[in-house]
């Protein structure tokens, strides 16, 4: 089992990853300090309850918990304030009180919503991560959490640390191929913000990476843990050096709502938008070989690099505007300065981004 801890003094926790943690998952509560007389709610989704809600609940009950869950409909459209109240709702009905916890069994969605319902349940209870896709990785980590507005994504939330991250690699193996693709565009993006030789080791073993090989993902996932634990521990609430994590989101999350969350996966969004952070760097200066080996290495894993015609600028333009990161008329964009290296770029011209935009389309659709 592999161990990485988030440094947050007092409120520091551990992220554990290996195989068959869900099992013991009821005895890792216990530890952790979660008191038997207090209700825990899991928090799961359509595709992933069938396969595991039944392994979790079994294991906390074997320890002498009461557990009540909360299933939602699968999909970026569950990140929403009506569902939201829909699990808040449950947790009520069920009893839960200031010494309960919500468990999230699921992917970045589930996370987030959950998460969002452990931070304001009686202004916030215990939480616990339990990812099972590649790409929750990244979002359970680092204590974001949020619901989405129909006109901006992740608009309404909170920073809210979990206890701790259980991360069984055997939740992966179901995974289909493009979810996985869209999983490693968030691996990936931790090297190419802060650690070069990892970035181009996720291209020289995509085909391992892609194929759910054990050694090589249980590496990749701790790497890519450990590069955002590192980052969260030294600026928790993204007052400065935290912001780096968002490479390739401003595009990403325009892509992701003009298109109803739901054409794209959000991997495939961030890696168009990595692509256009490195034409974006092109544009400011950086060396053109930045945007050849970012291509490079998201077409190693599968993923896109081109925005289809189909998408307004305008729109896309738009969306951007309501983005958390848009300020007085500027744009803050993460740019890469080298493969492993970025800065954080806070005057940013609307029509610079606008001609990346362009050029982004100009090669065609990715599919």
């Amino acid at each position: 089992m592999r161990s990485i801890t988030v440094d947050l003094g007092e409120r520091s926790y551990p992220i554990l990853i290996g195989s068959g943690l869900l099992q013991g998952i009821g005895e890792r509560c216990r530890e952790a300090g979660l008191p038997l007389r207090s209700p825990l709610l899991v928090v799961s989704d359509s595709e992933v309850a069938p396969r595991y809600l039944g392994v979790v609940e079994a294991s906390l009950r074997g320890q002498g918990y009461t557990v009540a869950s909360h299933v939602i409909p699968s999909g970026e459209a569950s990140k929403s304030l009506a569902v939201y109240e829909e699990v808040i709702t449950t947790a009520i009905q069920a009893g839960l009180d200031r010494s309960s916890a919500v468990l999230a069994l699921g992917g970045g969605v589930v996370g987030d919503l959950a998460g969002y319902v452990a931070a304001t349940y009686m202004r916030g209870i215990g939480f616990v991560q339990i990812p099972t896709t590649i790409l929750a990785h990244d979002s359970s980590v680092g204590g974001k959490v949020a619901v989405n507005h129909p006109l901006a994504k992740n608009m309404i939330g909170a920073f809210y640390q979990p206890s701790m991250v259980l991360y069984d690699l055997d939740t992966l193996r179901t995974l289909p191929p493009r979810e996985v693709s869209s999983g490693l565009a968030e691996v990936v993006k931790h090297g190419l913000i802060l650690d070069k030789e990892f970035a181009y080791w996720c291209r020289e073993h995509a085909s391992e990476l892609l194929a759910l090989d054990a050694e090589a993902l249980g590496y990749a996932l701790e790497r890519g843990c450990a590069i955002k634990a590192r980052v969260v521990g030294t600026d928790e609430r993204e007052n400065g050096l935290r912001a780096i994590l968002n490479l390739g989101h401003t595009i990403g999350h325009a892509i992701e709502a003009v298109g109803g969350y739901g054409v794209f996966l959000h991997g495939e969004a961030i890696s168009i938008g990595m692509a256009g952070s490195a034409l974006l760097a092109a544009k400011l200066g950086r060396d053109h070989s930045i945007y050849e080996d970012t291509v490079s290495m998201l077409s190693a894993l599968s993923l896109p690099v081109r925005l289809p015609a189909a998408y307004s600028e305008d729109e896309l333009m738009e969306a951007m505007m309501h983005d958390k990161k848009f300020k007085e008329g500027k744009m803050t964009f993460i740019v890469p300065d080298s493969i492993g290296a970025v800065s954080i770029v806070n005057d940013v011209q609307q029509s610079d981004v606008r001609e990346v935009i362009a050029q982004l389309k100009k090669e065609g659709s990715p599919w």
